[in-house]
């Protein structure tokens, strides 16, 4: 069975779509809760948090590996070397997605049967997640999924087309006017929803 890694990637710039009157680094906790949660019920993965923000260990499931990471680079880098066996797969996953579908997790590694990386775009620009073999093509390092062209220059930098799929992608929170995107009438992002709770979402 091949190991698999999923990593959530939280930085400090994910806080600015707090709105008004949450504080910031709550609201960088509850979305970072919420997509550790969602990733945790996944089968047959190992879970990690990469986050440079000290204190954020305490949001994770007892055994989630914490890595010391800015970058979905660094992530892949320091997942590989919790690796146990060659032809390992991993997936990068960015905090600001609370209510992310962990279908589209499935869709990312089953791309990573045909290519050496898979994307999720980010609906306006980015990407959401992004998967690859481990190690990380050299290629494909020092992608920047807030890039709002990452996708194309995935698809320009490696060396054949089939090496990089395009998954389905989902919304990011990265201002507070996309906080419209949540669904109320959606199960999950619990900490989210009750940090929001008494702030009417955007429409």
């Amino acid at each position: 069975m091949t190991e698999r890694f999923v990593a959530v990637l939280a930085t400090p710039a994910m806080a600015a779509a707090a709105p008004p009157g949450i504080d910031p680094r709550e609201f960088l906790r509850a979305i970072t809760e919420d997509t550790c949660d969602l990733l945790s019920n996944l089968e047959g993965v190992r879970l990690a948090l990469a986050t440079p923000i000290p204190g954020l260990d305490d949001l994770t499931w007892p055994g989630t590996h914490v890595i010391d990471a800015a970058s979905a680079s660094a992530a892949f880098d320091a997942l590989a070397g919790l690796a146990t066996a060659p032809g390992a797969e991993a997936a990068v996953i960015t905090a600001d997605a609370p209510d992310l579908p962990p279908l589209l997790i499935a869709k990312l590694f089953r791309a990573l049967g045909r290519a050496k990386v898979a994307y999720a775009p980010a609906d306006g620009g980015g990407l959401v997640a992004l998967a690859a073999r481990l190690p990380l093509p050299g290629w494909a390092a020092g992608i920047d999924p807030d890039a709002p062209a990452a996708g194309v220059r995935l698809r320009k930098a490696a060396p054949d087309r089939p090496d990089v799929a395009k998954t389905p992608g989902w919304h990011r929170l990265r201002t507070p006017a996309d906080l419209h995107h949540l669904d109320p009438a959606l199960e999950g992002w619990d900490a989210t929803r009750a940090l929001l709770s008494g702030h009417p979402l955007p429409r």
